[in-house]
């Protein structure tokens, strides 16, 4: 009991007043759109639970990946229902082990002043390895999904292979993955768009995507400095 109460407390703290604006304007726009739109409980249960693990991971609260572990359930449904194939592998077999995994990495890094997770960043030559790798690897995956007779498997592909790749930074406290973020959820907005607009009941989950976006360009910024920060007092 006492280590729960202390978790809460750890979550509940070193919210700023733009956090606190931003978690709960992304909420309610979603709630609002889904029900207006008259969306399907799955879509939107899987947009709600999105939208706060992505911002809770901006903040670096180890709740994201409870959130996490709720948004995969629900959107798998969602992808499946979609035939994103590889939307429905990468959330099942490995956005839902690597929750658990986060959660229990991140807690040997937390600052205790704001109960938050301690960023840092990678060199530029290293990041320049990592992105051609991933690249590489999109190719070769993309090209799987088509044999399988997939939804759009390239940018299926695009969407599976560099969220892999930015989750395992996301676990390792890196500010890289918000660069990788931001290209997943522009693939993904465009994915989800185009499945809308062939008649998919998916108007929650593009307005996830599309707050996930925004919010990996905000976090971004964030950790970049927060990052830079944590060199300085090294």
């Amino acid at each position: 009991m006492e280590a729960l109460k202390k978790f809460l407390r750890s979550e509940l703290s070193g919210w700023k007043p733009f956090d606190i604006i931003w978690f709960s304007g992304a909420t309610v726009a979603i709630l609002a759109l889904s029900v207006y739109l008259k969306d399907s409980w799955t879509s939107l249960l899987a947009a709600v639970s999105g939208v706060a693990c992505v911002i809770l991971t901006g903040k670096g609260k180890r709740s994201s990946f409870i959130f996490g572990t709720i948004n995969n359930i629900f959107y798998t449904i969602v992808a499946l229902g979609a035939k994103y194939y590889g939307e429905v592998m990468l959330n099942v077999i490995y956005y839902l082990p690597m929750n658990f995994v986060g959660f229990v990495v991140w807690k040997k890094y937390m600052n205790e002043e704001n109960g938050e997770v301690i960023k840092k960043r990678l060199p530029l030559s290293k990041s320049l390895v990592l992105y051609g790798i991933t690249a590489a690897a999109i190719a070769v995956y993309g090209f799987v999904l088509k044999t399988m007779g997939g939804n759009l498997p390239y940018i299926d592909s695009m969407s599976t292979v560099v969220s892999v790749v930015a989750q395992i930074l996301s676990i390792r406290r890196l500010v890289e993955q918000w660069v990788l973020w931001i290209v997943v959820n522009i693939v993904t907005v465009i994915m989800w768009a185009i499945d809308f607009s062939k008649g998919g009941e998916t108007i929650s989950t593009l307005a996830m995507w599309s707050i996930f976006l925004i919010n990996a360009v905000v976090m971004f910024v964030r950790w970049h400095r927060e990052a830079k920060h944590n060199e300085g007092q090294v």
